[in-house]
């Protein structure tokens, strides 16, 4: 049990004789336990952040035997990373113009916003330069799903990208 303890009246200074006052005791037994109580309650009824993952759908490997189907080169929007932080893009397969965009909104959302409105169906394709840095794969699933693109694949990036992006940079 606790207590808190206080001096009682006694002889003054300047003579005169008072009443002796009795010592105050507080007990704060209760006041502990009202304060475990609700201390355990909050602890109870609070929820914590839970972590948010985004769900991606990886498809099984293919067979030597299976077929791939044909795509039309003018759904085709191919996204590079760069390193530093540049997203170099074209559109179709062959006979590629590259231009560079950043991640900012007037950049990569801005084009896959106006490519998606002139296409329809659209199948993204994002390769990653060596250089590029981590961050700007998850930068750009994120840009996939703030977009609602629903066709994008991971896919390795071929010599030829590799080329035009070298002779842009130039």
């Amino acid at each position: 049990m606790s207590e808190v303890s206080q001096q009682g009246g006694g002889g003054s200074k300047d003579g005169k004789v008072r009443s002796k006052k009795s010592s105050t005791k507080i007990d704060m037994t209760p006041m502990v336990d009202l304060a475990f109580l609700l201390l355990t309650f909050f602890m109870l009824t609070t929820t914590f952040n839970k972590p948010q993952t985004m769900e991606i759908t990886m498809p099984d490997k293919p067979k030597p035997d299976d077929v791939q189907p044909e795509v039309n080169e003018k759904r085709v929007l191919t996204l590079i990373l760069g390193e530093g932080d540049k997203i170099y893009w074209y559109k179709g397969i062959t006979d590629p113009k590259l231009e560079v965009t950043n991640f900012s909104a007037d950049g990569i959302r801005k084009v896959l916003l106006t490519q998606n409105a002139q296409t329809k169906d659209m199948i993204i394709l994002i390769k990653a330069l060596e250089k590029s840095k981590y961050k700007n794969m998850v930068d750009i699933l994120d840009e996939m799903n703030i977009t609602d693109m629903k066709r994008y694949a991971i896919v390795k990036v071929t010599d030829t990208d590799k080329e035009l992006v070298k002779e842009l940079n130039l």
